[in-house]
């Protein structure tokens, strides 16, 4: 079955990694709100603090494996469907 965020993900991909990687050193939660249109860095800290008990479970795993493998955390919101799904992706274009 196809992602159905992956489209406007690879066309804000740019913007995402660019946001990504001004602020990399600080291995950022990264966001996108999917009808804003915007982006957005979060410290892991904060980002976490904002997510049920369940989902700050959930994130702690894949934020550790996904630091481990050099990789960053992208959250996508979308308001419409009350969706709010995490992606691993590498740090490239």
């Amino acid at each position: 079955m196809r992602d159905p965020y992956m489209k406007a993900i690879k066309k804000h991909w740019r913007g995402i990694l660019a946001l990504y990687e001004a602020f990399e050193d600080k291995r950022p939660v990264m966001h996108f709100d999917l009808q804003a249109g915007k982006v957005y860095a979060y410290p892991y800290q904060e980002y976490k603090a904002g997510l049920s008990n369940r989902s700050q479970a959930l994130l702690e795993r894949q934020y550790t494996s996904a630091i481990e493998d050099g990789m960053m955390i992208l959250f996508v919101q979308d308001k419409a469907k009350r969706k709010l799904l995490s992606y691993s992706f590498a740090c490239s274009e």
